[in-house]
């Protein structure tokens, strides 16, 4: 499939004189897809039933006309302000039992019934309409489900919908739920499912079993509402359909809502997230501010590519300041280049610039487009015409199976957020700090959905932190070729939440250790490793009689090896994690690189990528990668 280029576009923002001039300089500039409609619904139907679809067929027609193709938004994220007043209950509600308000977006409670029925309603006029139109060629379900901690409500429309789904989920037999939670500390039995309320303004905390039962209804709340709107286009249109994921948002299961999708694109933001979500410190903001982190973007686009099974784009990409983050500096000259051919090298097959042209007003005026209000030239513009001459200069990018594989799971995210145990201790964050140490050492890496149970073909696999460790999971990472690296947490958890007690965890086949206490470690008392390095934040006492491959500098250990598995029982630092990650990496025969600060490099099926995200000329052993560089050598 040929790599393409896009762009988000609003023609609604501009005056209809200005739509085919904007599309022909869009074909000129080397775009192929224009997204368009997914904040429409108050141009589409001003007042209840009153319905104006004549702009967006003349805006559709006049994309078309120039051979572009268009994805075409459901526009249930930015519900308009009659709609609140037709159901004034719809408001997702804080934790701390505050309704939200309307005047911005993402303004509605997954549960609400009335707000449900209303997002069919338009998606079926919509798919009803657009359907059969030969412009449109995909099409996207509402936008940025999570945005704005908008999954988890705490409205009575929840609570209703959170009974309901508990009585479901433990057949009617309270009892059973009772007992599954440990209800018996604190006399916290229920008698029926309607006594059971939701998990906040309690005194103290919550029972963690209760949080993490809400955190996985709120998921499949936010996977039925996408799913109504799925089926409501499939039953009008053969194009594939999408939603745009986000960066460090795991409030959801984005592998059960991908599973009614056929394509997952996200937004990627590199200078955006540096600052809140990539957990950097002060010097790497600082090297990074232009840049964005090396490894952030990479890791999600290898985590979309699994929701997507295969297909996958970059939605949103940032074409230079945002307008959103702490600080919002201009990328380096060449950055936005990069993070499209790391897009593509990781096997997009579309990356899109947000947005075609700065919008002068309301929330988000601040943010950089393509062109600038004026309708001239911004910088990122002649980037990304510099990329669509290269795709077609190129050899398309050919996709391969990855040597290394991270599993990765919504769920144990939610346990780790329900009880980290220490401040600042992430399931996310340890998922990241692996992938780091993987791409220091120069690996290429796929991520893995937990349900996977063929590993076949991969050289090592990691699962750490993943809390519920099913026994099938167990079993099949045991049968494997691979060598297997697990922990810390990893297997820590029954499926509610209670710690299992015969055997104690993690309970692994074929791997004799056993966690005997836990303690989470203040930041400023690291526990030093015999050979460098440290554990850091968190550390288990490891009993068993397997091999000990890691121990702290007075002996106690925090890895154990046996047969192909490899237990850690500590969250190590950036040395001490480089450290194990290379011994496992060398038993499983992988071929190590220690990269360059900045520099990392991802192999395909016929060629290898190396990039370089720093802000200085790096030597490498390809040659001198200039800052922002990017070099492609055919195998």
């Amino acid at each position: 499939m040929k790599r393409t280029l896009g762009t988000c576009y609003y023609p609604e923002h501009w005056p209809e004189e200005i739509w085919a001039e904007d599309a022909a300089r869009m074909k000129a500039a080397g775009l192929t897809w224009i997204r368009i409609g997914e904040f429409s619904w108050s141009k589409l139907e001003p007042t209840p039933g009153d319905l104006h679809w004549d702009w967006l067929d003349r805006a559709i027609e006049a994309l078309g006309a120039q051979g572009l193709r268009v994805v075409l938004g459901t526009p249930t994220a930015t519900p308009p302000r009659w709609m609140a007043e037709r159901h004034p209950d719809m408001f997702a509600v804080t934790a701390e039992g505050q309704p939200r308000g309307f005047g911005s977006r993402r303004h509605y409670c997954f549960s609400h019934k009335g707000y449900f029925a209303e997002s069919q309603r338009i998606t079926r006029l919509m798919a009803e309409r657009y359907g059969a139109n030969p412009h449109v060629a995909a099409w996207q379900t509402d936008n940025e489900y999570g945005c704005h901690d908008t999954v988890i409500s705490y409205s009575d429309a929840a609570q209703t919908a959170f009974r309901a789904w508990l009585a479901e989920q433990f057949d009617g037999e309270i009892d059973a739920l009772n007992e599954a939670w440990g209800n018996m500390f604190w006399s916290m039995e229920y008698r029926s499912f309607d006594e059971i309320g939701l998990p906040n303004l309690t005194v103290t905390e919550p029972n963690p079993a209760h949080v993490l039962a809400f955190r996985r209804f709120s998921s499949d709340q936010v996977v039925a509402f996408n799913r109504a709107q799925v089926e409501i286009i499939k039953a009008h249109s053969t194009a594939p359909i999408s939603h745009n994921y986000m960066g460090r948002i795991t409030d959801f299961d984005h592998f059960k809502l991908g599973e009614d999708l056929e394509i997952a694109t996200w937004d990627s933001y590199p200078l955006g997230f540096l600052e809140d979500r990539v957990g950097a410190s002060p010097e790497e903001q600082r090297a990074y501010a232009r840049q964005g982190d090396p490894d952030f973007q990479a890791l999600h686009h290898d985590l979309y590519r699994a929701v997507g099974r295969g297909r996958w784009w970059v939605m949103e990409q940032q074409p230079g300041p945002v307008n959103w983050a702490p600080y919002n500096p201009a990328p380096l000259p060449g950055m936005v280049r990069l993070w499209t051919w790391e897009a593509f090298a990781h096997g997009a097959e579309a990356v899109c610039y947000f947005r075609w042209r700065q919008a002068p007003f309301a929330q988000e005026q601040m943010h950089a487009g393509l062109l600038r209000p004026d309708s001239q030239d911004a910088p990122a513009m002649q980037e990304a015409m510099d990329v669509a001459a290269e795709l077609g200069a190129a050899a398309d990018v050919q996709p391969a199976q990855a040597p290394v594989a991270i599993l990765f799971d919504y769920d144990a995210d939610w346990a780790w957020s329900t009880q980290p145990h220490g401040a600042g201790l992430s399931y996310f964050q340890l998922i990241l700090e692996h992938y780091k140490a993987l791409r220091r050492a120069g690996q290429t890496i796929d991520i893995l959905p937990p349900e996977t149970r063929d590993f076949t073909g991969y050289k090592m696999i990691l699962a750490p932190g993943m809390m519920h460790l099913p026994e099938p999971l167990k079993e099949a990472l045991a049968r494997s070729e691979a060598e297997v690296l697990y922990g810390p947490r990893s297997g820590a958890r029954d499926g509610h939440f209670s710690i299992p007690t015969s055997p104690l965890p993690p309970a692994l086949p074929g791997l004799d250790v056993t966690v005997a206490r836990v303690e989470s470690l203040r930041p400023d008392m690291p526990i030093a490793l015999k050979g460098g390095g440290a554990a850091r934040g968190y550390l288990e006492e490891l009993e068993g009689t397997a091999e000990v491959v890691f121990e702290t500098s007075e002996g106690a250990a925090v890895a154990l090896r046996a047969g192909r598995q490899t237990y850690c029982g500590g969250w190590l630092d950036a040395e001490g994690l480089d450290r194990l990650i290379a011994t496992v990496a060398q038993a499983a025969g992988l071929e190590l690189r220690q990269m360059p600060e900045g520099v990392r490099t991802r192999r395909t099926a016929t060629e290898v990528f190396w990039f370089n995200h720093s802000a200085e000329p790096v030597e490498t052993e390809v040659g001198l990668l200039p800052p922002a560089g990017v070099k492609r050598i055919a195998l």
